[in-house]
């Protein structure tokens, strides 16, 4: 049996059903019963879902087998406790990285990732002022850079949580930047585009990419995304010969603005058109995704209600379609190591 011939899906597993398969192991963490009889408690996840799990015989022997991020075969069964399905894990082997296809474990953009990359530079290169299109294609040039943002999901939890997000909602702002410019005469296109396709370059910085699930780096949490990004750009900058350091604040304005409020985390609040025009477009791209993907997790087709979300504090009425847009179940409010000023309503 091999990761290519995983034969189920999270989501597929019903109460009482034998399982002999593969996972990714998101947390694991050691404790002991009230006899003082060690077990393993594991949160397990593939491109459908996340399921708890328990090891209670040779817990000590096992644990070397399932750090976080390690894919494992598991055998065992599904088993109802207190209405939550979980799985009582009887033995797991940890399973060599060369034998791994990510994608079985891990949510994924559904957009060809090849096709995107080609568009966001193809946007870059019509920036029509020449000291922005010369920093967005020497930032977009860079391999290992662009390597990383195929890779790179957007957020933590919330919209665009998942391998490739970050290009897909990078895409998303610059394709509605793009689209708004042409509305309104008024805005700076060059300005407003650049801004839209560097605004969350500094997550590149902020997520370490090193092992499955990723996680926050040192400096993400220390720094933030926003800063990092100026770094970033600024660096690039100082390489471009005669780059107006004007022209440079707006650009970084636009980024330190781009949540929109001082509560979700942005330095600086809006304060020119574009950076507006940007903080909404941020907005509109990151709730439209997030609702799509309840609707795409409904029950059945047609509008319906969803439970009660606490980042957008209310009920959502979505239009359930079939079809699954391979990501995990959404965050609705919970930790899951998001930084609280960003919850509320996003912020993101």
């Amino acid at each position: 049996m091999t990761t290519s011939s995983k034969t189920i899906q999270i989501k597929e597993i019903t109460d009482g059903q034998p399982i002999h398969d593969f996972f990714l192991v998101r947390e694991m963490s050691r404790g002991e019963t009230k006899a003082g009889k060690p077990y393993l408690s594991l949160v397990l996840m593939d491109a459908s879902g996340e399921i708890s799990g328990r090891v209670w015989e040779n817990a000590e022997q096992l644990m070397g087998e399932c750090p976080a991020g390690a894919i494992v075969l598991v055998t065992g069964q599904a088993q109802a406790y207190k209405g939550i399905l979980q799985l009582r894990i009887d033995s797991l082997s940890r399973v060599a990285e060369s034998e791994v296809d990510l994608a079985l474990f891990v949510p994924s953009t559904k957009g060809n990732v090849s096709q995107m990359a080609k568009e966001l530079v193809k946007l870059a290169g019509s920036v029509e002022n020449p000291f922005l299109k010369e920093l967005l294609l020497s930032l977009f040039g860079e391999r290992k850079l662009m390597a990383a943002m195929k890779k790179a999901p957007a957020a933590k939890a919330m919209h665009h949580a998942y391998v490739g997000g970050l290009l897909e909602h990078t895409l998303g702002v610059a394709r509605l930047a793009d689209s708004v410019s042409g509305l309104y005469p008024g805005l700076d296109r060059s300005l407003l585009l650049a801004g839209a396709l560097l605004h969350d370059i500094g997550k590149l910085k902020e997520f370490s990419f090193d092992s499955f699930p990723f996680e926050y780096s040192d400096r993400g949490r220390l720094v933030g995304h926003m800063v990092l990004g100026i770094e970033m750009i600024q660096e690039k900058i100082n390489t471009i010969s005669g780059f107006p350091e004007e022209l440079g604040d707006r650009l970084k304005h636009l980024i330190l603005s781009h949540h929109g409020r001082y509560e979700f985390g942005s330095p600086s609040l809006p304060m020119m058109q574009e950076a507006f025009a940007l903080n909404f477009l941020d907005d509109l791209d990151a709730k439209i995704n997030y609702l799509d993907r309840l609707a795409g997790q409904a029950k059945g087709d047609g509008y319906q209600w969803t439970e009660f979300q606490r980042n957008l504090e209310r009920f959502l009425f979505v239009k359930g379609h079939r079809g699954d847009d391979g990501s995990a179940p959404l965050d609705q409010g919970q930790d899951n190591g998001v930084d609280p000023r960003q919850r509320t309503l996003f912020g993101l």
